[in-house]
């Protein structure tokens, strides 16, 4: 049965946002397992909006970064000063202390204002000057990047691209799907019209759910293969032409906490789409959102990184199970 939280959000959402069912998936999926994503695609595909439409949809504390080449560590994590009036040092929380925080175009600040979010992102909590202040909770990134552009930005470093579930792509909207935009905002502007309808208790409790969801012994075994194949300790096997497979390109491979990741995400998703128990469809729909920005190849170009992660999907045989709980 799906979750009413879930099933809430995902409507409250689609009152926005218009033929974005899958990304919107993906995010609920994401914010279940307690990750962060990453956002990538052109101006004007609806990143910006979709996060805030998240935002909105739950009674959670938004605040919104825009990255710049001259913005400081500081300004993100906020800093101490000297509050004459108390004669002591003050400490002015930055705007990582909320729920959701959207990091708009993270590439476009250098890598020292970008490992700001490392400690956040990974362990919750930010450090300054020595002393450790825990963020709320729930607390979740979503960063967007413009993948074309490059003048004036910094490519974001592989420990920065592994603190991120996953890296989502809008994609582009059918003729049917636009025109149903034009006809919802032509005389509406439906972001200002929704309200929340969830709160943070329900979201706390839904990412207990997340990690009480079923998973197979055969499907870990499964994901643990998926991963490992990404660092050649499987040979890859002849597929049927028009199929990229792994060529022995990898450099590193996807790191165990991508193992994790694919499994969390798995989780996530099992429970978006109303059940206590993963299916192999599972693992394939959240492989690539999880693991291209995380293969570490000889590669630089991430077309050819998505065609290897394909590649091992559909070349590693999918054990056939029943999966609920036994």
């Amino acid at each position: 049965m799906e979750n009413n939280a879930l099933a809430r959000i995902r409507e409250n959402i689609g009152k926005v946002i218009v033929g974005k069912d899958e990304v919107i998936d993906l995010l609920l999926a994401s914010m279940a397992a307690g990750g962060h994503v990453l956002l990538e695609d052109v101006p004007g595909t609806g990143k910006t909006m979709t996060t805030r439409a998240l935002a909105k949809s739950m009674d959670l504390s938004f605040a919104r970064i825009q990255f710049t080449p001259d913005l400081l560590p500081s300004d993100v994590t906020g800093l101490n000063f000297f509050d004459q009036g108390e004669s002591k040092f003050v400490f002015r929380a930055g705007p990582v202390f909320t729920n959701v925080l959207l990091a708009d175009e993270i590439n476009r600040a250098t890598p020292r204002t970008q490992s700001a979010l490392l400690e956040c992102m990974g362990e919750g909590q930010v450090t300054v000057d020595g002393e450790t202040r825990k963020l709320e909770d729930p607390f979740m990134v979503i960063a967007t990047q413009n993948p074309v552009e490059t003048i004036g930005c910094f490519p974001l470093p592989e420990a920065q691209l592994d603190r991120f579930l996953m890296k989502v792509s809008m994609g582009t909207l059918s003729a049917e799907q636009e025109m149903d935009m034009l006809t919802r905002y032509i005389h509406d502007e439906p972001l200002t019209e929704i309200s929340s309808v969830s709160n943070a208790a329900e979201i706390s409790e839904l990412r207990k759910k997340c990690r009480e969801v079923y998973v197979h012994p055969e499907l870990m075994d499964y994901i643990l293969r998926i991963v490992r194949r990404t660092r050649g300790d499987i040979s890859a096997q002849t597929q049927q032409s028009g199929t990229a497979v792994y060529d022995g390109s990898s450099a590193a491979g996807v790191s165990p906490r991508g193992t994790l990741a694919l499994l969390r995400a798995s989780q996530g998703y099992a429970l978006v789409k109303g059940r206590d128990y993963v299916v192999p469809e599972d693992i394939k729909t959240v492989a690539s959102p999880v693991l291209v920005h995380r293969f570490i190849s000889n590669t630089s170009e991430e077309k050819r990184k998505a065609q290897i992660v394909s590649g091992i999907i559909s070349s590693e045989p999918v054990p056939t199970e029943d999966w609920n709980r036994p």
